[in-house]
């Protein structure tokens, strides 16, 4: 039904012409039901798997959770010279695949019946897939259970992705910390006690709750943050403690991303503030959260148009993959009223807004300016020297 199911799309058919078809070969609408949910989820799902995303079974809140395809090959990296990683919670089997990919041999562990039959459905489709290309495949084991009774067993690497969303297959809802499946306690004990060990977790964590042991990388896929990790063992680079990964042009897997790093031992002070200069700079998230602001306007001699916004200013253009570069073309009034009348001789009919330390709701006041005219720009509110600025800026 699935192969049914993917011909009839392949050949342009919409989802409701693909169920009258499927209804005129069974009458067993779960089934139908499942197809469809399938074949929609296979067809979204090639971001985060690749060219094997057609022949996976997936879930709706598997697929959401999953890791990108070129952020778990980031995590597969870190595992070079383990023979074998237990996955302790593999969910679908992202992580597992990736391990697969690099030659490493995985031991995969899922609470969920469900979840662990699709994850031992995928894993052995690209099992095959390498034996076929490369002549053999790494070892693969997908075991249902629970990920603190069965453990990691004899594998060197543990990696662990703890459910941070209820239980369910879909319609999930975020947890707090206290209530992570694996617990934080166990999940750190397991990495800190193997070879190498991570942990993979939302970037938004608690930064108290960061064990001072490990090194914690906070990553972006193309200006989207999206994970913070933490590594431990062999895992963690020496003397590193604070990572910001920024990853460019890794959104198909044809493609391979170009990795950016910004490494510390510690947070980084924040630089000292300045006047409004010739460029903004708006740093990456994984910058931000990782609190290398400091590190970057070092790099970039620039510095912050705030205390404690996280804007830099300077008067160099800058190069950089780890901020959003502005040209700033002119300081506008910050009244509304006179906002409005400045944008309107401008001509400016489309505009993005962007705001950090002003009590402002963008698309509130994208509605209110009533913009008309042929020109587009970006208008940056925020504060400078003690007060509001609204500053007219094109991007670099």
């Amino acid at each position: 039904m699935l192969a049914a199911a993917a011909a009839l799309r392949a050949d342009g058919s919409a989802f409701d012409r693909v169920s009258a078809k499927l209804r005129r070969q069974s009458d067993d609408t779960d089934l139908i039901a499942a197809a469809l949910t399938v074949t929609g989820l296979r067809e979204r799902a090639g971001a985060k798997f690749g060219p094997l995303a057609p022949e996976l079974l997936l879930t709706q809140a598997g697929l959401e959770q999953a890791s990108r395809f070129v952020v778990a090959n980031l995590h597969a990296a870190r595992f070079s010279g383990c023979d074998t990683v237990a996955d302790l919670g593999c969910g679908l089997g992202a992580e597992s695949l990736a391990l697969l990919c690099a030659g490493i041999g995985v031991r995969a562990v899922e609470l969920d019946p469900l979840t662990a039959a699709f994850a031992k459905h995928n894993l052995g489709v690209a099992a095959r897939a390498l034996a076929e290309s490369r002549g053999s495949a790494p070892s693969v084991d997908v075991i249902v259970g629970d990920a603190t009774v069965v453990g990691p067993g004899e594998a060197e690497g543990v990696f662990l992705d703890p459910a941070r969303r209820t239980a369910g297959h879909r319609d999930t809802r975020r947890v707090h910390a206290d209530d992570y499946s694996p617990s934080l306690d166990f999940a750190f004990a397991s990495a800190r006690a193997a070879h190498t060990g991570g942990v993979k977790l939302g970037p938004g964590l608690d930064r108290e709750l960061i064990p001072v042991d490990a090194e914690a990388q906070w990553v972006s896929v193309d200006g989207q943050l999206v994970e913070m990790g933490l590594w431990f063992g062999a895992g963690a680079r020496p003397g590193v403690r604070r990572a910001a990964t920024v990853l460019r042009g890794g959104g198909s897997p044809e493609h391979t991303a170009a990795v950016h790093e910004l490494l510390a031992a510690d947070d980084a002070p924040d630089a000292d503030v300045r006047g409004i200069g010739e460029y903004l700079l708006e740093p990456d998230g994984a910058v931000i959260r990782a609190r290398l602001i400091g590190l970057l306007a070092a790099e970039l001699d620039a510095g912050m148009l705030h205390e404690g916004i996280a804007y830099l200013s300077t008067d160099r253009e800058p190069t950089t993959p780890f901020a959003q570069v502005f040209r700033v073309v002119e300081e506008l009034p910050t009244r509304e009223k006179e906002l409005k009348r400045a944008l309107a001789q401008r001509g400016i009919g489309r505009l993005e807004i962007k705001k950090r330390g002003v009590d402002v709701d963008p698309a509130a006041l994208r509605t209110r300016l009533r913009l008309k005219g042929p020109e587009s720009a970006t208008l940056v509110l925020s504060r400078s020297a003690g007060r509001h600025v609204a500053l007219l800026a094109e991007r670099c």
